[in-house]
């Protein structure tokens, strides 16, 4: 199954992302894809928000990761940097510490990434429009699409 959404401000995506968080569950993994402004950083904003993570949230470019704790501890990553190179870093201890994970730029890291996750692409179609395209791997990822959208 997939999911095609257009979102018409950084509002609408802020509250998709809310609305993700409100079925979260431990080691949950969002793969974010689209280029430069499209719109990820956006989403981790407003899902780190509704987690009650009150700091500033911006990308991890330099970082790779950034860690945040709120009712479940966060996980954000921007691989890009990596170039699909992840010897060393330990992405994977990530899927399994019990928080939620949420990788930008995860197409760059594919065969590393785990089976059941939700995919979100996002799409510029104008000056603040995006189209999202979601999809679901894996039972809770399709009951959480199920749920929310």
């Amino acid at each position: 199954m997939e999911y095609k959404l257009t979102m018409r401000s950084e509002m609408d995506t802020i509250e998709l992302a809310q609305n993700i968080e409100s079925e979260k569950f431990p080691n949950m993994v969002i793969c974010l894809n689209g280029e430069l402004g499209s719109g990820k950083t956006v989403f981790t904003k407003g899902f780190a928000n509704a987690l009650g993570i009150d700091e500033n949230v911006t990308s991890p470019t330099f970082n790779i990761i950034k860690e945040y704790s709120g009712e479940l501890s966060l996980y954000h990553m921007d691989v890009y940097r990596l170039d699909g190179n992840t010897d060393g870093v330990g992405i994977e201890e990530y899927f399994s510490k019990g928080g939620v994970v949420i990788i930008e730029w995860a197409d760059t890291i594919k065969d590393i990434l785990p089976e059941n996750r939700l995919d979100i692409k996002f799409k510029i179609a104008g000056e603040n429009a995006r189209i999202l395209k979601i999809i679901p791997h894996g039972k809770e990822y399709e009951e959480l699409c199920e749920a929310v959208l």
